[in-house]
């Protein structure tokens, strides 16, 4: 391959955070080249939720969680679960997740996340207005869904915290005032709580695909090529690929769930598993949905993808090479069908994705601490789409040396 990102930078990765992060250092200046070894939003980004879920602001790893970890081995089709073939596999990963359940540290995530949610906000509207994007968002809102006094009294916490933050939502407390936003749901739904603020996109692929469009017409350029290894010798960044070296004066890794296998080639062992996701999407005129649902006791959402119905969520904790369990996105899809009668679920096509998971819920947003050529952007589990803008601005600021948007240190690699 030819020298010639030999004073550029080279993005691994087409996903969201990969594109974004592109488009942005293609702003500051940088002749920039991305590479990704099935092309743009082939795995993660092509499927999601679609969701801006900036309102999503408490971590995984919550206090006293673990007291569930039990029920995650025992119910295979669960909201979270652990395959018993990957138990042993994700051990170590688990006893993490459990330090970042430790008060001190669950709080010292909660902040970290609070500021990078409400700059990847602002850096959203900003990305949406440089690639002309407002046609492909969807700003109609989002139900979180409640069944009885008990569930609604237990979620309150959580929404006094957001209050805290400055997420504007209100309470409803009865069925007809969550009809009154969304008709069609069993009333079994007897609370929730509006987001008005919250925001998708018709299509993730679309979007990702719309913001590759803005990357090329501006002098960019995507391969498709896997990349094996990296190296960093006498200054020197490389890339290694089937097709031979890349060298670049910079690289971001934003590969997504394979990101870290890239990193322990340069000796850096980063605790990142695979959240995998499932979900169906069913053709127009499956349900007349006028906002995004949520129905957090079932790790689950049904959203507007392209005048369908995407239903899927949940989070398996089950790595890369586990075969698909689809009975995961069947269970979900009669959930959604006792929950929206009338939804019409013939027609349906089944997706399973990988999110890339760390411990305490944040990304890996810095350099590499082995080799200084090599930033790393990856990490984000299912909130990728949602901090990919404001991701992309923190990758621009590390490749200019420039003070960073917000405070580095919480997604630094050394953290763990």
């Amino acid at each position: 391959m030819t020298k010639e990102l030999a004073h550029g930078i080279l993005v691994i990765g087409a996903g969201i955070i990969g594109l974004s992060a592109a488009l942005e250092l293609q702003k500051q200046g940088h002749q920039v080249r991305i590479l990704d070894r099935k092309g743009v939003a082939a795995e993660a980004s092509a499927a999601s939720a679609g969701a801006f879920a900036f309102t999503d602001i408490v971590p995984l790893a919550t206090p006293g969680i673990m007291r569930k970890a039990p029920g995650w081995l025992l119910d295979p089709l669960g909201p979270l679960s652990v395959p018993p073939a990957y138990a042993l596999r994700i051990a170590p990963w688990m006893l993490r997740f459990w330090r970042a359940s430790w008060r001190s540290r669950y709080q010292a995530a909660l902040a970290a996340q609070v500021q990078l949610m409400a700059h990847s906000r602002a850096a959203l509207e900003r990305q949406i207005a440089d690639v002309d994007g407002e046609p492909l968002m969807q700003r109609e809102g989002q139900l979180q869904l409640y069944e009885g006094e008990t569930a609604f009294r237990a979620a309150l916490p959580d929404w006094q915290l957001r209050r805290e933050h400055s997420i504007r939502f209100d309470l409803l407390r009865s069925p007809e005032a969550i009809a009154e936003v969304q008709p069609g749901l069993a009333p079994r739904f007897t609370h929730a709580a509006f987001t008005p603020d919250w925001i998708n996109t018709v299509n993730p692929k679309t979007w990702a695909e719309h913001l590759a469009q803005a990357f090329v017409t501006r002098g960019g350029r995507i391969d498709t090529a896997e990349v094996t290894a990296l190296h960093s010798e006498g200054g020197e960044t490389v890339a290694q690929t089937k097709d031979g070296p890349v060298p670049a004066a910079q690289i971001v890794v934003a590969c997504g769930a394979w990101s870290h296998h890239l990193a322990r080639t340069l000796g850096e062992h980063l605790p990142l598993e695979t959240e995998r996701g499932y979900n169906t999407t069913l053709p127009p005129g499956a349900f007349g949905l006028k906002t995004h649902l949520t129905f957090p006791a079932h790790g689950f959402v049904v959203t507007k993808i392209s005048g369908g119905v995407r239903v899927g969520g949940a989070v398996e904790l089950g790595g890369l090479k586990l075969p698909p369990n689809y009975r995961r996105a069947e269970i979900l899809l009669q959930k959604a069908k006792r929950f929206l009668p009338e939804l019409n679920t013939a027609g349906g096509r089944q997706w399973m994705g990988f999110r890339p998971s760390m411990p305490d819920s944040l990304p890996v947003i810095s350099r590499s601490a082995r080799a200084p050529g090599v930033i790393y952007a990856f990490g984000h589990g299912h909130l990728g789409l949602t901090q990919a803008a404001g991701t992309a601005e923190l990758v621009a600021a590390l490749a200019a040396n420039t003070e960073p948007p917000v405070p580095a240190p919480p997604y630094s690699a050394t953290r763990f």
